[in-house]
């Protein structure tokens, strides 16, 4: 009987290291790629919630200024019919026996991660950082940092 050895060796499965190797520079290079790419995503999505919610205040306080010009209820004289503060604006005032609200909350800044935001009344100088406490006339971020677009955030 003859005996049959095979002549051929097993083909061997499997990645040898240089394939390894280069599998794993692939990997590196294509997630250092996007780790830049998501920060720039966050950072334009806080610049999206920021606008929002600096619209949604700014829409409160003018509510709020209209409802005290068409003589719906009383403010403080010098305050030129603004709210006293942002407090006001969620707590909301009687309007012939009605509670009116204008704003359901106050937002968290998402620069700053807290609800505490730079006030100005009509007395205060535009460029001031600090407020009077006579009315609220506009709101900003307290937040020092640069938008996308080069702009301080603060000045939106």
């Amino acid at each position: 009987m003859i005996a049959k050895f095979p002549n051929r060796r097993k083909s061997m499965s499997g990645f040898t290291l240089i394939e390894l190797i280069i599998a794993t520079m692939i990997i590196v290079i294509l997630s250092t790629m996007a780790v830049p790419l998501a920060r720039i995503t966050i950072q334009r999505e806080k610049e999206r919630m920021l606008r929002e919610d600096l619209w949604e205040m700014r829409d409160a306080i003018d509510r709020y200024k209209d409802a005290a010009d068409r003589g719906g209820f009383q403010t403080k004289v010098d305050s030129q019919n603004y709210p006293p503060d942002l407090e006001t604006l969620v707590k909301g005032v009687d309007v012939q026996g009605k509670k009116v609200r204008f704003l359901r909350h106050i937002p968290v800044d998402p620069m700053t991660g807290t609800t505490e935001w730079g006030l100005r009344s009509m007395q205060d100088d535009p460029d001031s950082d600090s407020w009077g406490g006579q009315s609220v006339f506009d709101v900003y971020t307290k937040s020092q940092g640069t938008a996308l677009d080069g702009t301080k955030y603060k000045d939106w």
